[in-house]
C-alpha cells in the first residue's frame, strides 16, 4: 500500500475519533490490506494526535483472548499506542458521547521502571523492569462502523483504544502471581465474569513479553515511565450512561468507573 492511501486512511480514521463518526471497515475497501499496511494506517492516526499536542504515555495489548481471536480468525494477539488524552483519573466519570460505540474491558497494567527492548526479552526480563502493577479498565471504541472488524481493521484503528482508568494497589508484580490472581468483574452491582491471569497467554507477564519482542523487531522500545496494558481479562462490556463498573484483582485490590 502506497504512503498517499496510507495516510489517507489515518487521517479517516482521526477524523472519525474527532467527530465520533465511524467510517466503513477498512477491509471492505481494500480487501487486499496487510497487518503491515494496518499498522503503518496506525502510525499515521498516531502521529496526527500527537501533532496536536498529546503524548505517547504506554502501549497496549489486544485481542489476547481464545474468544476474540477466534472472531477475529487471527492467532496472535495486536498492539496499540496509548496517549496522554486517553487517561481518566480513577472516580472522574467517563462521557459515553466523547466515544461512537465504547466497551469496557479489565486487565492489569505494568509500570515501567526500566527500558525493555526485544528480541529476546522473557518473563524474568519483564518482573526486573516493572515497577509496580494494578487493575485498570480500558475503554476500548471502533472507529470502524457497527465493529465490524477484522484484525487489520482494529489494527490500523489502534488496536481500538479508547480511554482508560487506573487504580486499586500498586504492588511489586514480584509480591504475587498474576496467572493464579483472580479477577471478578461486576457491572451495576451484578457478577459479569470471574477469571484469572492465566486466561491471558498464561499469565499478564507473558503477554508483556511478546509486545516487548513484537515491538523490538519494529525497533520500537517499551520505555520507562510507560503504562502497559497487558490484555483483557475478561468479555468485552457494552456501557452506557449511568453504568458502573468495579473490577477487583487478588493481591491488588478493586478499581471502578462510571459513565455519565
Amino acid at each position: 500500500m502506497d504512503t498517499t492511501t496510507i495516510e489517507r486512511y489515518g487521517d479517516a480514521l482521526y477524523q472519525a475519533l474527532i467527530e465520533r463518526t465511524p467510517i466503513d471497515p477498512l477491509t471492505d475497501r481494500e480487501p487486499e490490506i496487510t497487518i503491515e499496511d494496518a499498522y503503518r494506517i496506525q502510525l499515521r492516526m498516531i502521529q496526527r494526535r500527537l501533532d496536536a499536542g498529546e503524548t505517547i504515555v504506554g502501549k497496549k495489548i489486544g485481542v489476547t483472548s481464545k474468544v476474540v481471536m477466534n472472531m477475529l480468525k487471527v492467532n496472535q494477539p495486536d498492539f496499540g499506542q496509548m496517549t496522554s488524552g486517553m487517561v481518566f483519573n480513577e472516580g472522574e466519570p467517563i462521557r459515553v458521547d466523547s466515544m461512537i460505540a465504547p466497551r469496557a474491558e479489565a486487565e492489569v497494567a505494568f509500570v515501567l521502571k526500566h527500558d525493555l527492548m526485544g528480541p529476546g526479552v522473557t518473563a524474568a526480563d519483564v518482573l526486573r523492569a516493572t515497577d509496580c502493577v494494578m487493575p485498570c479498565f480500558e475503554i476500548v471504541d471502533s472507529r470502524i462502523k457497527d465493529w465490524k472488524i477484522k484484525i487489520q481493521d482494529t489494527v490500523a484503528d489502534n488496536a481500538s483504544c479508547g480511554v482508560l482508568t487506573l487504580g486499586g494497589m500498586r504492588k511489586r508484580p514480584r509480591d504475587l502471581d498474576l496467572a493464579l490472581a483472580g479477577m471478578v468483574l461486576e457491572k451495576n452491582g451484578d457478577i459479569i465474569s470471574t477469571s484469572t491471569g492465566a486466561a491471558v497467554q498464561g499469565s499478564p507477564v507473558n503477554a508483556v513479553a511478546w509486545l516487548a519482542n513484537t515491538l523490538g523487531r519494529l525497533g520500537i522500545g517499551l520505555k520507562a515511565g510507560e503504562v502497559i496494558l497487558s490484555g483483557s481479562q475478561s468479555p468485552l462490556v457494552p456501557v452506557v450512561a449511568g453504568d458502573s463498573l468495579s473490577c477487583s484483582v487478588g493481591g491488588l485490590g478493586s478499581t471502578s468507573v462510571r459513565f455519565i
